[in-house]
């Protein structure tokens, strides 16, 4: 799981020094299109069957909408104008976002270490919302993060092969993304740069085609609240890209809530062993 969270913190560094040579729809579209076709490939030399049935086909197309046209295009549009860092934990809100609809839907018990850790969380989110200056982008980001979250929630409901199913919703949430593209943006203009390319290259192959496969085969066996917490690990990879790479400067709010998402995320994993240590410390004996 660690990989994929430093595969997705490190896609929005990367996602931001591309927005320098393409537009917004058109850059979240080819990232989307190669992917899929990465994966089909794949498939095909896999020889994995495709899914079978109008519900999977479905799911399969609603999954592309929702989990690629909308969080992709929400999330790349959200970087613009506003800070890497912040972008990054606000559209990786899915920890927080998943525990009810998980409990109400999937019957996952919620205890009251989650609850606490989903309160800090959001206390999180707000503080990183707060400054005046977060805007259209912090909206955006938190749009992306109830798309994936949406996105995961349905993904339990598809049944087939992992592999196509993830392959072909990212050629139709692509092929969705290029047509607003196409309408709201015109003609791709992209400088195809050696950048440009090595971006495109690496988002959509590390970040989106190997991580998103390795997350949804986690997410068809796991606990949601379990596996989606380490998700909150991503904000940490991208600020601290962020701050290294780009010198993006962190107002007092937006630490103070990060470091409460980062919190968060410690209340959620450490093992209940841990915490029993901490509040209840073991007796001494005295001589």
């Amino acid at each position: 799981m660690l990989w994929i969270t430093f595969a997705w913190g490190s896609c929005f560094l990367a996602v931001n020094i591309g927005l320098q040579d393409a537009p917004v729809l058109w850059f979240a579209a080819l990232r989307a299109l190669l992917a899929g076709v990465a994966l089909l490939v794949v498939a095909r030399v896999r020889k994995t069957p495709i899914p079978r049935g109008l519900r999977s086909w479905t799911l399969i197309t609603g999954l592309g909408v929702v989990n690629v046209a909308v969080a992709f295009g929400a999330m790349f549009a959200g970087l613009v104008g506003f800070s890497t860092g912040a972008a990054s934990v606000l559209a990786n809100a899915q920890p927080v976002l998943i525990v009810l609809p998980a409990w109400w839907i999937y019957k996952e018990r919620i205890s009251p270490r989650t609850l606490i850790a989903m309160g800090l969380g959001f206390a999180g989110l707000l503080a990183v919302a707060a400054p005046s200056g977060a805007g259209t982008g912090a909206w955006l980001s938190l749009t992306a993060a109830l798309a994936i979250t949406t996105g995961t929630l349905v993904s339990r409901q598809v049944k087939g092969e992992v592999l196509p199913v993830i392959a072909w919703h990212f050629l139709i949430g692509g092929a969705v993304l290029a047509l607003a593209a196409g309408l709201i943006e015109g003609p791709p203009a992209i400088n195809w740069t050696a950048r440009f390319v090595g971006v495109l290259l690496y988002v959509s192959l590390v970040g989106t085609a190997a991580a998103f496969l390795a997350w949804f085969t986690e997410v068809q066996h796991c606990r949601l609240d379990a596996v989606s917490a380490y998700t909150l690990l991503v904000p940490v990879f991208g600020i601290v890209l962020s701050i290294l790479v780009l010198g993006e400067r962190q107002t007092g709010w937006g630490m103070a809530g990060m470091g409460l998402v980062v919190v968060s995320l410690v209340v959620l994993v450490a093992p209940v062993t841990v915490w029993k240590r901490i509040l209840v410390p073991p007796k001494t004996h005295q001589s």
